[in-house]
């Protein structure tokens, strides 16, 4: 765009966005998909409306997870999502995976559950947290590595060691480390400003969705799911209300539906669209869709039914039956 806005985007997007904001509750959260012909412009718009005080963070979607042989120049795998709060807005913890914890793979069936080995020592150095430790069954000491310190003082250790916190190998006969118990580590990942579409799916993982749904997709371009299910974990409690403006095939409906299936929430939203004519050769307007709302109500609909199918499935039919998808 040469540092130019394109007239009619901002024409397009500014008044809503003015309108998202007076719409968001104190601790709300905005979420921008863009891409990056216009990410820089986007940002500018936000940094006016939500003041830039108020910038949350620019996240990279990883989007396809393989190169178009017939670009030009780059093939351009990546997208964004601009993050921007109201004013009160604290992000939720991403639920850990067994991938993240399979690291926690001993347990000394010492009621503690599964822990992993640790480093006993820290960068910030303390001369009151030099000392030896003596390995109890070897009689051998160790002291920590040149520049640091141990974690805690002497008399911590010495308790870590009669409690058996404190691990000297298989043999019992290393240097000491921590046992990092699993139980004790933070209930929950911080979202990083990387989505790999191993976690949020990427856009032939959205077609497939799509056309699993319908017998011939009918739009070319939805969000995956798991995008729009990781927006709402970070940004949404389980009582939360949604608003997409830009709602297309209404994957953020489907996607606040699965969630609530999924974890018991009693999420809602709202989705808004124009009624957008469908190109009369398009394959929406071939299976009956006169424009883009149809589409998201049909969408709605069907992803409804199929989640409260699987809720069926799941639960021995006992599924609440009442359209929203929650399994609870």
């Amino acid at each position: 765009s040469n540092g130019r806005f394109h007239t009619d985007w901002l024409n397009m997007i500014y008044p809503r966005l003015k309108v998202a904001k007076d719409l968001l509750a104190d601790d709300g959260v905005i979420f921008i998909s863009i891409d990056d012909n216009e990410v820089d412009n986007l940002k500018k718009v936000c940094d006016e409306i939500y003041g830039e005080q108020n910038f949350v963070a620019c996240v990279s979607w990883h989007r396809n997870y393989a190169s178009a042989n017939d670009a030009k120049k780059f093939s351009n795998v990546i997208d964004y999502v601009l993050l921007y709060s109201k004013a009160e807005f604290v992000r939720n913890l991403l639920p850990r995976t067994e991938k993240q914890n399979h690291l926690y793979k001993y347990d000394s069936n010492d009621g503690m559950g599964r822990w992993r080995s640790d480093n006993l020592s820290v960068r910030t150095y303390s001369a009151n947290y030099d000392f030896p430790i003596v390995n109890p069954n070897t009689g051998v000491a160790y002291n920590p590595p040149s520049g640091r310190s141990w974690m805690t003082n002497k008399d911590t250790i010495e308790r870590w060691i009669r409690e058996n916190r404190v691990f000297f190998g298989q043999d019992g006969k290393g240097a000491p480390q921590l046992k990092r118990y699993l139980k004790e580590v933070q209930n929950g990942v911080v979202p990083t400003t990387y989505w790999s579409y191993d976690d949020c799916g990427h856009n032939d993982e959205a077609r497939k969705e799509v056309k699993n749904l319908f017998e011939r997709p009918p739009f070319d371009s939805p969000k995956p799911t798991r995008l729009l299910m990781q927006i709402a974990r970070i940004g949404a409690n389980k009582d939360s209300l949604i608003l997409d403006f830009f709602s297309g095939s209404a994957t953020t409906a489907h996607a606040v539906m699965q969630l609530n299936a999924e974890d018991g929430g009693n999420r809602k939203f709202i989705m808004v669209q124009l009624p957008e004519v469908c190109e009369e050769k398009s394959e929406a307007a071939k299976a009956g869709y006169k424009n883009i709302c149809e589409i998201g109500k049909e969408r709605i609909r069907r992803a409804g039914k199929k989640i409260l199918a699987e809720c069926a499935a799941r639960t021995n039919g006992e599924g609440n039956g009442d359209g929203s998808g929650n399994c609870s």
